[in-house]
């Protein structure tokens, strides 16, 4: 007869090696997952001259404000939403801040206040569809544009979106991997990009910010 001991052992060498190859299979997804979204990332801007109903930037990330106000001044749209604005902060002390005195550009201008990227589509989507907006250009990071997208697709999917990613000088695209910074970052932004499509799925789980 067996004894009890080394039965056990053997349940739970059994039990370790079955967890153990579950992590590595998942661990090999995660990152295979990993090189297919920093593969996504934009490196440029595809379309630099079609001109849409509307501008959205969503705030958070070097250049994007200012590639914003320069893509409106250059009649790239009529209007531009400016999506995750500090409360307390108007539309004239905004564009004091980027030195933008144009005074016609304050009828052009409005800001939201949405604190993530679940609330940043959402926020767009009621403002495009009071102003019957029917395409737009959207300004955010590279690394964020995937997510962004995905966001922005599920929010109005008859909206045209020409994504119009920024690039910051900090984020390493090339060779990202051999950068921890931004390989970090990255890493973070993919895997808020699956809790985010797991989210659609199940549309009672929380999303990321």
């Amino acid at each position: 007869m067996t004894a009890p001991g080394p039965r056990r052992r053997r349940r739970t060498r059994r039990f370790l090696s079955g967890f153990l190859a579950t992590f590595v299979g998942l661990a090999g997804s995660w990152g295979a997952g990993l090189i297919w979204f920093a593969g996504i990332i934009p490196d440029q801007v595809a379309d630099m001259t079609t001109r849409t109903d509307a501008i959205v930037v969503l705030t958070g990330g070097q250049g994007r404000l200012q590639t914003g106000l320069d893509l409106l001044t250059g009649e790239k749209a009529e209007q531009l939403f400016i999506s995750g604005v500090y409360r307390g902060i108007d539309v004239k002390m905004l564009l004091r801040m980027f030195r933008r005195t144009h005074s016609e550009l304050e009828n052009r201008v409005r800001i939201g206040d949405a604190t993530n990227t679940q609330g940043n589509a959402a926020e767009t989507s009621e403002w495009i569809r009071r102003h019957g907006i029917r395409s737009i250009r959207l300004v955010t990071a590279s690394y964020h544009m995937p997510r962004s997208l995905l966001e922005f697709h599920n929010a109005m999917s008859d909206i045209t979106i020409i994504p119009h990613p920024v690039f910051s000088d900090n984020v390493k695209q090339k060779q990202w991997w051999a950068w921890r910074g931004t390989t970090l970052l990255i890493a973070g932004e993919f895997t808020k990009y699956l809790l985010a499509r797991v989210r659609h799925v199940l549309p009672t789980g929380k999303g990321p910010t």
